[in-house]
């Protein structure tokens, strides 16, 4: 079994918090690793629930009842979104626990929706809960494996793990499927599945651009406002990341508007119909799908004391990522080839935001200094670097 790399802060988690939420999509391997949690917690017995079970919900129709004779047991509830009433019950259940000395792990709930999703359809449980979010593999938990595999396939596990690169683009062609004729309506949107299936195709097309909501209505014949309910929906299904505008002070007219990613390479590679590695690497969208790759690996990487956006102004100078936090403000340039240049824009474009720190995180593995300040990384030195910040 791959070691995921949250496991060991989903423990510290469970040691310190009544509840914790671990998000994510569909897939990506959140009930296998709750059931490792399971076995190696050892602290307390367990009670595992499925709300995908029929028998499961039919134990939860009076849930304070049922779930109060298990004091002292660590509940994981799996697909928690199914039932988002339910945490009326838990706030409950964990103030009475609390009270009767049983401070921590209590209940560990597994989710297909957002955080924001979750909070809309359900009561508050702030200050008794933690959210974490579990990522399709992410390449330092495949250190013996090649870059481009799990950039080719993405990072679902039976996706990267599938026998060859057939049965990898079939699940693939699967899951989309699913997705949009199954899971979507499950967590209770109702649009055509025709629609959003032509929808995520044409973001696809757009990966890592700013898009324009109005023509993207015209070429689905619905409203704007319709598309960007589309557009929030894949979003809160982890499907696809909105990354924001600097909002830095610059006296440049800069552009406003996110830019917006396939979160998934694999899953991007299958909605623009790219086959291999060697059909990706003549196609149009490499330096995008790169680009992507690298953001989204970045930022499975960030804790919550980073700040994430992009810098590009109406003359086009440009910074692809931005970190920042406290003290620190870096600048990243994401290059899909073994002999980066530093562009001028960039160049131009870390001063203005006044960058403490130039990357360009490119697709090579050595590291070495280059002009204006700026360093040359490969993307595995750069996370294992993010991890020592």
């Amino acid at each position: 079994m791959i070691l995921r790399t949250i496991e060991p802060q989903l423990l510290e988690a469970l040691e310190n918090m009544p509840a914790v939420a671990l998000l994510g999509p569909r897939q990506v391997g959140k009930s296998t690793l709750a059931h490792k949690i399971a076995d190696v917690y050892t602290q307390k017995p367990k009670l595992l629930l499925d709300l995908e079970s029929e028998f499961d919900r039919t134990k939860l129709t009076n849930p304070e009842a049922y779930l109060s004779q298990f004091g002292n047991h660590l509940i994981i509830i799996d697909e928690v979104q199914r039932q988002p009433e339910l945490f009326s019950t838990l706030r409950v259940l964990i103030d009475q626990r609390k009270r009767a000395g049983e401070r921590a792990g209590q209940f560990l709930l597994l989710g297909s929706a957002s955080r924001d999703l979750l909070q809309q359809s359900s009561e508050s449980l702030a200050g008794r809960i933690r959210y974490m979010e579990l990522s399709p593999f992410q390449i330092d938990e495949l250190p013996e494996e090649p870059l481009e595999k799990r950039w080719l396939r993405g990072g679902y596990p039976d996706s990267f793990l599938a026998p060859n690169d057939q049965e990898s683009w079939n699940w693939r062609g699967d899951f989309i499927e699913t997705y949009v004729e199954r899971d979507i309506p499950q967590v209770g949107f109702r649009v055509s599945s025709a629609r959003m299936r032509t929808f995520w195709k044409m973001l696809a097309q757009l990966q890592g651009q700013q898009i324009n909501l109005s023509m993207l209505g015209k070429s689905l014949e619905v409203s704007h406002t319709t598309v960007r309910s589309y557009l929030d929906i894949l979003g809160e299904l982890f499907m696809v990341r909105e990354l924001p505008p600097w909002s830095g002070n610059t006296r440049k007219r800069l552009l406003k508007s996110p830019k917006v990613y396939i979160r998934d390479s694999g899953l991007l590679h299958r909605l623009a119909m790219i086959t291999d590695l060697d059909a990706l690497l003549g196609h149009p969208l490499v330096g995008f799908s790169w680009e992507g790759f690298v953001i989204e690996s970045i930022l499975s990487h960030l804790s919550n004391q980073w700040q994430v956006s992009y810098y590009r102004t109406a003359e086009q100078t440009e910074i692809d990522l931005i970190l920042e936090n406290a003290t620190e403000r870096w600048a990243i340039e994401i290059k899909r080839n073994l002999t980066p240049k530093v562009p001028a824009g960039f160049i131009r474009a870390a001063e203005d935001i006044e960058a403490t720190h130039r990357w360009i995180v490119y697709s090579g593995f050595e590291q070495f200094p280059m002009p204006h300040h700026t360093t040359a990384i490969g993307l595995r030195a750069f996370l294992a670097l993010l991890k020592r910040s």
